[in-house]
């Protein structure tokens, strides 16, 4: 199923921007950045709890915030693109 995740990290101290790199890797192992704090990743649904329990030890939730859209597997008529960036296939093999 295709998942975004989307995140927002408090960053006015050090603590702060060492957790919004430690989120931003933590995505990349499961998906694609597709804007600054926006991910699209294809998992299924051991994968998408152990990446929002691996998440969720990594932020403060007094100052950070998660959110998780379930787009499912029939993702291709609910995503939309326009813009600069090229779309990116996140199901299809990258290749460049």
């Amino acid at each position: 199923m295709l998942v975004l995740v989307t995140y927002d990290v408090q960053t006015s101290t050090s603590s702060g921007r060492k957790r919004l790199r430690k989120v931003a890797k933590k995505c990349e192992e499961y998906g694609v950045r597709v804007q600054n704090s926006v991910f699209e990743c294809i998992v299924d649904s051991t994968q998408l709890r152990q990446l929002e329990m691996a998440l969720e030890k990594i932020i403060d939730t007094s100052a950070d915030s998660l959110r998780y859209y379930r787009l499912g597997n029939n993702h291709d008529t609910k995503v939309k693109h326009i813009g600069a960036k090229p779309s990116i296939e996140v199901d299809k093999p990258l290749i460049f």
